[in-house]
Formats: structure tokens, C-alpha cells, sequence
């Protein structure tokens, strides 16, 4: 049994969005996705995906991708990115769940889950460039907020055994180049983190798959970048 990771599938199986304006890694994207995810992982595996799971703007425009999703090998964690439009309340998400009969797909938000001697912690971060942020954001206040997020994550992790490791999944990564999201780095260092993984960025297939700051381990599991196979963690 294995843990793997992978960002960014941008399901869109009941709505018109092609993705090939990222380049031609991008073309029959989900036809990949699905090969390589069935190559790979087991039914007793289980699958992180960061955000940007679909490009449905409601959970009912979501369906066809979560069931999608549901019928991958494998158990599966998610997360919210910044297109996750359908996203609603947790409450809200597991009733659409049990309505539809989606049972191998559970949601990432302000907990943690414990997967072969693995903590799996996260939260969204946010935009590493304010100019690309939706109109009317409060950098500053969302950051806050994501930040709170992050550390209810980690403190919900202090209920698993000590020795476990701690993994950390964002959406958006909160150092990249020049950029550095203070606040969400200090307490990944609260809670004495050294592994993160991070997805959002699409098209750089010439970055490092990972990089240190500060004694933290930061890789990049966009789909893209790994060309659509989900990467093994553990």
C-alpha cells in the first residue's frame, strides 16, 4: 500500500474547457490521466490531489468529474484550488457524496488524515503575485485565513501516533523564486514540517522537481509536470 500525489487534473467531463492552451503536454489530458493512474495505483493506495479537481462551477456541473475520480483505483484525498468553483461546506460536500454514491473520495480542510505511518496536512495557500489575484481580494486577510487553515491541519495531525511523518499539501506554494508567504512558513516550522508538496504552476517543465528553504523540502506535483501520472511519496 502506497501513498502518491498528483495536482491539478482539471476534470471538465460536463463542461467545454480544453486545457491544450498550456501547451501540447496538455492535449487529451484526461484520456492520460486515467491510463496512467490505472498503470500505477492499487485499490488499496492511496491518491493526494491538491486542487483544481474540476472546472464544474457547481457540485451538480462536478459530477461526471467526481465520479471520475471515484471510479480510479485507489482511495483519494482532496483538496481546494483556486478554479474549485463547485466547492461548498464540508457538510455540504459529504451529503453530495453520499448522494451520489462517491465513497472513495474524502476532502482536505482543516484536518488530517492518517495513511500507511503518514500524516497528510494541508491547506490552500494562496496567489504567490497579487497582480493575478480576483479582483477585490484582501491579500493579506485571505493569507490569514489560509494560515489558520494550515494550523488546524497540523493540530488535528497531534492525534496520530508521534512517529508518523508529517506531509503537507498545498495548492498554491507558499515559497516560489523571489516570493515568500512568511506566515504559512512559520508554521510549517511550528509543527517541525520537512516535507511539502504544492501543485498551481503549469508549463515549467524546466523547474527542479523540488527545492529546500529553511530545512524545508518544497516538490511540485502539478499534472502536468508530471506528465499526468500520480508520483509515489512514500
Amino acid at each position: 500500500m502506497s501513498v502518491f500525489a498528483i495536482a491539478d487534473t482539471h476534470l471538465s467531463e460536463s463542461v467545454s474547457k480544453p486545457m491544450d492552451i498550456f501547451g501540447l503536454r496538455w492535449n487529451n489530458w484526461t484520456e492520460k490521466l486515467k491510463n496512467n493512474w490505472i498503470k500505477t495505483v492499487g485499490k488499496d493506495d492511496t491518491v493526494i490531489i491538491p486542487g483544481d479537481i474540476s472546472w464544474g462551477m457547481s457540485m451538480e456541473e462536478a459530477r461526471a468529474d467526481l465520479l471520475l475520480l471515484d471510479s480510479l483505483p485507489g482511495k483519494k484525498i482532496i483538496g481546494k484550488g483556486n478554479h474549485d468553483y463547485w466547492w461548498g461546506t464540508l457538510s455540504k460536500i459529504e451529503k453530495f457524496f453520499e448522494k451520489n454514491s462517491i465513497e472513495t473520495i474524502k476532502i482536505l480542510y482543516n484536518n488530517a488524515y492518517f495513511e500507511e505511518n503518514t500524516v497528510i496536512c494541508g491547506s490552500r495557500g494562496w496567489y504567490s503575485d497579487e497582480k493575478n489575484m480576483p479582483g477585490n481580494s484582501d491579500y493579506q486577510k485571505i493569507v490569514a485565513r489560509e494560515a489558520g487553515r494550515l494550523n488546524l491541519s497540523l493540530s488535528a495531525a497531534s492525534k496520530y501516533p508521534g512517529n508518523a511523518k508529517k506531509l503537507v499539501f498545498f495548492h498554491f506554494p507558499p515559497v516560489l523564486n523571489d516570493f515568500l508567504c512568511r506566515e504559512i512558513v512559520d508554521i510549517l516550522k511550528k509543527y517541525s514540517v520537512k516535507d511539502c508538496y504544492y501543485g498551481h504552476i503549469h508549463g515549467r517543465y524546466d523547474m527542479p522537481p523540488f527545492f529546500e528553504f529553511e530545512g524545508i523540502k518544497f516538490t511540485i506535483i502539478s499534472a502536468d509536470y508530471l506528465d499526468f501520472t500520480p508520483m509515489k511519496i512514500n
